[in-house]
């Protein structure tokens, strides 16, 4: 009997899952993601499957992890590539069918005079009453002004006012969101009535009407705009772009457009081949660093051991952002403690912001300070490993201190962390936190028309042009990100196909 409750419980529950889901998919659709709605309603056909279906039983402790990599991974990575593929940017952020509604809901005053406009209470809702100036009145049922929403009223002749007082001038003020609403028609005629003013209407007529090409002619002064899909916006006669813009696919346009225009060539490759050399620097400096102190600390002869790991192992328990912040005032060109020792010891206060050298010397510094406990912590444990005999034998022949280092330590150790530091080199190759918090990618290129700067990496500059340019050129920052899931994705299968050959060689 508990068992088969315990089976009604789940069966309630995934009930319930699923009409939320059904409700989820209507919501999508409703907001004109056809496509996202299709895709959501499959995701959630198959999980009902999956949970359902009795041949489906091993998979479903494979499924949530499947699913969630086809979700959160495969699906906006697949996403990014698309977009890089397409104009999408501030200027053109709709779709075609929206930004051709944008331009048909335009109005304009049509022929009719504007009308005076009045409220008059009745029983916690108005009636609006409209009249010209001789006196003529129109006026509605009694509405509820609560923001309800876009609304066609017809108006109905009105010989006299509505009995009582008209409401209050304030009252017309906290009701303008609602009246602003609404579209007015008068007896025998199609002209839309809309509030022009605090107390006043005025008729409003459709700007645009719609040809069967699809371009659509301006009823005040008979011009004509034409889609061009080339471009992504509506054109003038003369060749003007109408704005909004709207997206369309245009190839590998942003691809030869990074790799040939020389707007993009120049600072493209200088930040290429900074990021390069930021990344791979890094884990030289770390690796060199970390595998000297934890040589240091492996050495049984020194006392305090354990309070120099603690120590050596702080930058490693610090948030790294806040970390960073904490470098980025002590390196303050003016009021900076570096600037400050520097100057009384030697009387010089580098610009480090500004000076693009001294700028990536300042980021290599300070990413070392936060990498290399990790390194240090692999090393100790690796050298822990290798059996001690290895260095008695060395003694026993003669071996000093450098024989053992580059015939025993470092032949054993290195094979086992090439794929750890291929992987903290493929991290440094998109360390956007470091870049954005410590120098924002400057100082800028003084030669470049795009936002870029000397110690910019291929991840952060892509961000600078997503979201810091004026023009927030989305598909060219997408088609960039796709060239660094290329590159990462390179260094990653390098990364297994080496793993892979440690392990056989083991």
């Amino acid at each position: 009997m508990q068992r088969s409750n315990s089976r009604l419980g789940w069966l309630a529950f995934g009930a319930l899952a699923f009409l939320i889901g059904l409700y989820l998919v209507f919501l999508i659709q409703r907001a004109g993601h056809s496509l996202l709605a299709l895709g959501a309603l499959g995701v959630l056909g198959v999980t009902t499957w999956v949970f359902t279906s009795e041949r489906a039983y091993a998979w479903r402790y494979l499924y949530p992890g499947v699913a969630a990599v086809l979700v959160f991974v495969l699906f906006p990575a697949l996403y990014t590539v698309g977009i890089g593929f397409t104009n999408y940017s501030s200027t053109n952020l709709l779709s075609y069918e929206r930004a051709t509604a944008y331009f048909l809901d335009q109005k304009y005053a049509g022929s009719g005079e504007p009308l005076n406009l009045s409220l008059y209470p009745a029983d916690k809702r108005f009636i609006v009453h409209v009249e010209n100036e001789a006196g003529q009145g129109w006026q509605t049922a009694p509405l509820a002004l609560d923001d309800a929403g876009a609304r066609t009223v017809a108006l109905q002749p009105a010989a006299r006012p509505p009995a009582g007082d008209k409401a209050p001038m304030k009252d017309v003020i906290a009701h303008q969101a609602a009246l602003k609403t609404l579209a007015l028609i008068l007896p025998g005629s199609k002209d839309e009535y809309r509030l022009s003013g605090l107390s006043k209407v005025a008729a409003m007529a459709p700007l645009f009407a719609r040809n069967a090409d699809g371009s659509l002619t301006n009823r005040q002064d008979g011009s004509v705009l034409k889609p061009d899909f080339n471009t992504g916006f509506y054109t003038s006669a003369g060749g003007e772009r109408i704005a909004p813009g709207f997206k369309v696919g245009i190839g590998l346009g942003n691809f030869e457009r990074l790799f040939t225009s020389h707007e993009f060539q120049g600072p493209l490759i200088k930040i290429f081949v900074w990021t390069v050399l930021f990344a791979f620097l890094t884990v030289v400096f770390t690796f060199v660093v970390g595998f000297v102190l934890a040589s240091l600390l492996n050495w049984e002869g020194l006392r305090f051991r354990g309070v120099y790991r603690i120590l050596l192992f702080l930058p490693y328990a610090v948030p790294g952002f806040i970390s960073i912040l904490i470098f980025r005032g002590l390196f303050n060109e003016n009021f900076g403690e570096i600037n400050l020792v520097l100057n009384g010891l030697f009387g010089i206060k580098p610009s480090w912001f500004s000076d693009p050298l001294l700028a990536k010397t300042m980021l290599l510094l300070v990413n070392t300070w936060l990498g290399y406990p990790y390194t240090m912590l692999l090393c100790m444990g690796m050298i822990k490993a290798i059996p001690a005999d290895l260095y008695e034998v060395s003694a026993i022949n003669g071996g000093g201190m450098w024989t053992n280092l580059t015939r025993i330590t470092l032949p054993l150790i290195m094979k086992p962390m090439m794929p750890l530091l291929i992987a903290s080199f493929a991290f440094n190759f998109n360390n956007f936190v470091l870049i954005s918090l410590l120098t924002g990618g400057l100082p800028d290129f003084t030669d470049s028309m795009v936002p870029a700067g000397a110690t910019d990496i291929l991840v952060s500059y892509t961000y600078r042009i997503a979201f810091q340019d004026s023009g927030q050129n989305f598909g060219l920052a997408a088609a960039i990100s796709t060239v660094i899931f290329a590159l990462v994705a390179v260094l990653s299968v390098v990364n297994l196909k080496l793993t892979r050959v440690n392990a056989s060689a083991r």
